[in-house]
C-alpha cells in the first residue's frame, strides 16, 4: 500500500519536474551500477526518506543545506489534528503559512527555504514522512569521488540547474 502511494507521489513529481526527475534518478541509477553497496528504500526520484513518528512532530525554523540546493524535498503530514488550529508549514522568507491537512503533501526547496512547523493542538497527533535527496551524492557523482569542485571538464557541476525546471506558458 505505501509503494503504490510512494508511486503516485514519484509521478506527480515527474510530471511537474520533468528534467530534475529524470536528472535525479539518472544519478541514482549511475550510483547503483556503480557501487554495489548503494541502495535506496525504493525506486523514485529521491535518494533518502525520513519518517518523523514523535506523535507532535514540529521542527524549528531551518533549511536543510546539505539536501540538493535546487532539488524539492516531498513533506507528507500524517496524523489526527486539525490543520485550521495548527501545523501549518511556514516559508520564512516568502512570509506565508500554508495549511497542511494530515495526509496531504507538499514540495518545497528545503535547502533553499527557511521552513517550520506551528504546533497543534495538546491531545493531537502529528507525524511525517520527508523525502530529499542529499548533495553529496551527485558532487560524488559528477567528480568521481568525495572531493573537489569541478567535474572532468572543469565546470563546476552546480553553476546552471535552471534547464531542470519546468515552464509554464
Amino acid at each position: 500500500m505505501l509503494r503504490l502511494r510512494l508511486r503516485r507521489l514519484f509521478s506527480y513529481h515527474l510530471n511537474v519536474c520533468t528534467s530534475l526527475c529524470n536528472f535525479v534518478t539518472e544519478s541514482l541509477e549511475k550510483l547503483k551500477n556503480e557501487n554495489k553497496r548503494f541502495k535506496t528504500i525504493y525506486e523514485g526520484p529521491y535518494s533518502a526518506v525520513t519518517f518523523n513518528l514523535g506523535g507532535k512532530v514540529c521542527n524549528f525554523p531551518h533549511r536543510d543545506y546539505k539536501n540538493l540546493a535546487w532539488g524539492w524535498c516531498a513533506v507528507t503530514s500524517l496524523g489526527t489534528y486539525d490543520p485550521r488550529l495548527g501545523g501549518h508549514l511556514v516559508l520564512w522568507e516568502l512570509g506565508i503559512a500554508v495549511e497542511f491537512p494530515p495526509y496531504s503533501t507538499i514540495m518545497l526547496p528545503s535547502a533553499i527555504l527557511t521552513h517550520f512547523n506551528i504546533a497543534i493542538q495538546e491531545g493531537e497527533k502529528r507525524l511525517s514522512i520527508v523525502q530529499y535527496n542529499s548533495s553529496g551524492l551527485f558532487r560524488w557523482l559528477a567528480y568521481g569521488g568525495p572531493k573537489g569542485n569541478k567535474d572532468k571538464s572543469g565546470n563546476a557541476w552546480w553553476d546552471d540547474p535552471s534547464h531542470m525546471f519546468n515552464v509554464l506558458d
